[in-house]
């Protein structure tokens, strides 16, 4: 999958050529947050111009955090979110804007869990990642998780984690360590899904988190357990479906109140059958049918 940088993208200048411009005076709608789902965003609006070439979709990355603070302060149309807003930003918003945030699930994505193509590894309970990564924990090579990882100069855990704006950062750390425990110090942060996946992939000792849709030939999935001696469950459409993946979670459309006119319009056309198509498309798991 080629990969798509978390920077802002006007659909207007990406489809000038394609589409034969965008109509004078035509409608924007400014579309930020999650990186995890900034592909999926710039994909549902390169497609949406297609058949819509008076609408201009501006997509932003910079995370969960970042979306909803824009939305908070009425500078966005829709917020993207891999996480839940929390009922401190729902209120801040309200008081700001005067508008109750709209909560709309667009679909689901599992949180694969990735090491080296080389890795000998091939599953992994929730328990050893919780003591991988979090504060306290135990396991620092991969000698202690019972895995010969290559030469012992690999033996070591490289630990690539997200920065703290982002919901994946949120979501895994709510999953994996519960309420009560934070994350280990010392991990590799970065800001972005895609980022995660290229460091584990050049690096033989590295273990990272991301969304499955980022998977590349440098690196491969973990199976994921709920305990530890328990089958591993690969990331996948089916099992996020069927709620055997332990670390999956809803993809998250946030807006001020009842979206209207132009915006309504472009959700709803991500809720249908087209803009479902795009998200299986690109890796993610859609809406299941009704």
């Amino acid at each position: 999958m080629a990969s798509r940088r978390s920077v802002s993208v006007s659909l207007c200048a990406s489809f000038l050529f394609a589409v034969g411009g965008c109509t004078q005076g035509g409608k924007a709608i400014q579309n930020t947050g999650s990186d995890t789902m900034v592909n999926l965003a710039q994909a549902w609006a390169e497609e949406y111009a297609k058949t819509h070439p008076d609408v201009m979709v501006q997509v932003n990355g910079g995370g969960s955090g970042v979306g909803i603070a824009a939305l908070e302060s009425g500078m966005v149309d829709i917020a993207n979110s891999s996480r839940p807003m929390k009922p401190k930003e729902r209120e801040t918003a309200k008081a700001k804007t005067g508008k109750e945030p709209k909560e709309t699930v667009a679909g689901f994505d599992a949180l694969a869990v990735y090491v080296h193509k080389d890795n000998p590894m091939e599953s992994i309970s929730i328990e050893e990642l919780a003591e991988i990564y979090g504060d306290g924990g135990e396991s620092a090579n991969w000698s202690d998780v019972g895995v010969k990882n290559g030469s012992p100069q690999d033996d070591e855990i490289i630990r690539v984690s997200r920065q703290s704006s982002s919901g994946t950062y949120v979501y895994f750390r709510e999953a994996i360590l519960g309420e009560k425990r934070d994350y280990k110090q010392g991990s590799r942060d970065m800001n972005g899904s895609n980022d995660v996946v290229e460091l584990v992939g050049r690096t033989r000792g590295a273990i990272g988190y991301s969304g499955m849709a980022y998977k590349t030939d440098a690196v491969k999935y973990l199976k994921v357990s709920k305990k530890k001696g328990e089958p591993g469950i690969l990331p996948a459409i089916a099992t996020v479906l069927d709620k055997t993946y332990p670390i999956a979670r809803p993809l998250y459309l946030y807006t001020l109140g009842e979206p209207e006119g132009h915006v309504k319009e472009y959700m709803d056309w991500i809720l249908s059958t087209p803009g479902q198509a795009v998200i299986e498309k690109t890796g993610y798991v859609p809406l299941p049918k009704k």
